[in-house]
């Protein structure tokens, strides 16, 4: 995701069960495995309403994945089913690898976490619906463990690593049908949210095909499988432009017709960020039944949405290429505006008919969080729903009934605030920002919203003008606490990273009316010491 803060929250007596000394059983697989053959039309309308089962085995403690590590139960077969009752079709399941590959250069993957992932794939399998699982945490430089670094300087050996964990994988699912999707990698780039930039772009690319030569040559249901391959960020508009090459397929079974393809594009979608993930009550509403435009993003609306899926179906789907919203979503805010939910159920019902429209399936991103600035549908422990709305409005979207509400209620959300880290960062800007010029002072306020975790935080921090005259560009200065290193920042552009650092509007946000604002924020790490910084300059003038 772009920042968006993807953080569970449930204090589960299961995290016992850490994976470090949990030994599990299988599942068992789903007897007619049988590849149908759908082609990309059929198979985006049978894939239907889709989520994600975030924050689970893409979740980590200091590099070893682990599904309770961010605070989410050990996944069950009645978690799956609930799901499935409630009318989804597809789960995407997030993984994480790290240091549970061991060195090379065979870099094995142990065994009970292979095994594992596999019996979280039959749970859902054995029910019949589509899995995709990919390799999720693994491309992130804030995460302890990472490796998949696009612009690391040793792509030999990264290549080498990459190829030899995804042929274990293959290999482990190689009997599975083709409601088994496996994706290249989640949201790979050099962490920085500007333009992509090279080789790191290259490499990305060079990822996806040989994980498509990969998965082929492992053989089986594997020379069919649908294959799912992300550009930069899985951003859009990066991913249509020139940068992103589409891997060849030259090891495909001979059983596909020559006419089709097996290839998926995936991105994710949460614009615009002040609605979807911003964590604060600025902007609570969102589309043409927003009653309040001072809530309301100026930008993101549905006609830009429409203009997004456009923009993938003109360049892939014309040309036989699925697409798949891997994420998209909108935590709760409901706090500030008890309305929020019903914009939250039209946002989702928006993407998901704008997804179909242009030939796109999606899947909607849930932290398992349920609670403030959560994007929780279900609470986990219970095996209930939380936001009914909202599953009304995806299931409906998708031309489907969503089955008969369970009597029995949701529990009570638990009020422990979530500690996980984000996984990434804001998504595209307006693709029009307003032009601003250079120059202007006046009076301000700043504040900080600090969300740490052990060697991480993220801070989401508001500009305000509180002058009488607008600014024009803006530089905003301020002093990290002692220990901090920024590795990833949204909205401005950061430098140094350590220290005093100026933070300098982008393209979009560089003018402030009286009474405007801005909100900006970063991700960094700390040695602990995870204090906010001190002593902000905004073109020179202290803010209060």
């Amino acid at each position: 995701m772009s920042s968006k803060a993807r953080k569970a929250g449930l204090g589960i007596a299961a995290a016992a069960l850490a994976f470090s000394g949990a030994v599990y059983g299988v599942a068992s697989q789903a007897s007619a495995d049988v590849t149908v053959q759908l082609n990309a039309s059929q198979l985006v309308a049978d894939m239907g309403a889709g989520w994600n089962l975030g924050n689970t085995l893409e979740a980590n403690n200091n590099g070893v994945p682990s599904e309770t590590a961010w605070g989410n139960p050990v996944v069950t077969q009645a978690q799956i089913d609930r799901v499935a009752a409630s009318g989804f079709r597809t789960i995407r399941i997030p993984v994480g690898y790290l240091n549970h590959i061991g060195a090379g250069p065979n870099y094995t993957v142990n065994a009970a976490w292979l095994t594992r992932i596999q019996e979280v794939v039959n749970y859902a399998h054995s029910k019949g619906l589509y899995v995709l699982i990919n390799m999720h945490s693994d491309g992130y430089k804030s995460v302890t463990g990472a490796w998949l670094i696009c612009d690391a300087a040793d792509q030999t050996t990264i290549k080498d690593k990459y190829q030899k964990v995804w042929q274990q994988i293959a290999t482990k699912f190689a009997s599975y049908n083709d409601k088994l999707i496996f994706e290249s990698m989640n949201e790979n780039f050099d962490g920085q949210y500007g333009n992509p930039t090279q080789p790191c772009y290259s490499n990305i690319n060079a990822y996806n095909q040989i994980f498509v030569d990969t998965v082929r040559r492992t053989g089986g249901n594997n020379a069919a499988r649908w294959l799912l391959v992300p550009g930069w960020n899985t951003n859009i508009d990066h991913t249509v432009g020139s940068g992103f090459v589409i891997p060849t397929d030259a090891n495909r079974s001979s059983s596909i017709p020559a006419g089709e393809q097996r290839l998926m594009i995936s991105v994710h979608y949460y614009d615009p960020w002040d609605f979807a993930g911003q964590e604060d009550g600025n902007i609570t509403q969102w589309g043409a039944s927003a009653t309040n435009s001072a809530k309301k993003s100026t930008w993101g609306q549905e006609d830009f949405l429409d203009g997004q899926m456009k923009k993938m179906y003109d360049k892939f789907v014309t040309r036989g290429y699925p697409f798949f919203v891997g994420e998209y979503g909108s935590i709760d805010k409901t706090t500030y505006d008890s309305a929020n939910n019903t914009y939250r159920a039209a946002y989702a019902r928006a993407v998901v008919a704008a997804a179909k429209k242009y030939g796109g399936a999606t899947a909607y991103w849930d932290n398992g969080w349920n609670g403030q600035h959560g994007f929780g549908l279900f609470d986990r422990s219970a095996n209930s729903v939380t936001q009914q709305s909202i599953i009304n409005a995806i299931i409906s979207a998708v031309g489907g009934t969503t089955p008969t509400t369970p009597t029995t209620p949701p529990t009570t959300p638990p009020t422990t605030r979530p500690t996980t880290p984000p996984t990434t960062a804001p998504t595209t800007p307006p693709t029009t920002p307003p032009t601003t010029s250079p120059g202007g002072t006046g009076t301000c306020r700043v504040t900080n919203a600090v969300n740490a975790w052990n060697s991480g935080l993220t801070n989401s921090i508001t500009i305000t003008n509180t002058g009488t005259a607008a600014i024009n560009g803006w530089s905003l200065a301020f002093t990290l606490a002692s220990g901090q290193t920024i590795t990833a920042g949204w909205n401005a552009s950061y430098s140094p990273a350590t220290g005093t650092v100026t933070a300098t509007n982008a393209s979009y946000n560089g003018s402030l009316a009286p009474g405007g604002s801005a909100t900006i924020g970063y991700q960094a790490n700390h040695t602990g010491n995870s204090a906010a910084p001190t002593g902000f300059r905004l073109n020179g003038t202290a803010c209060s």
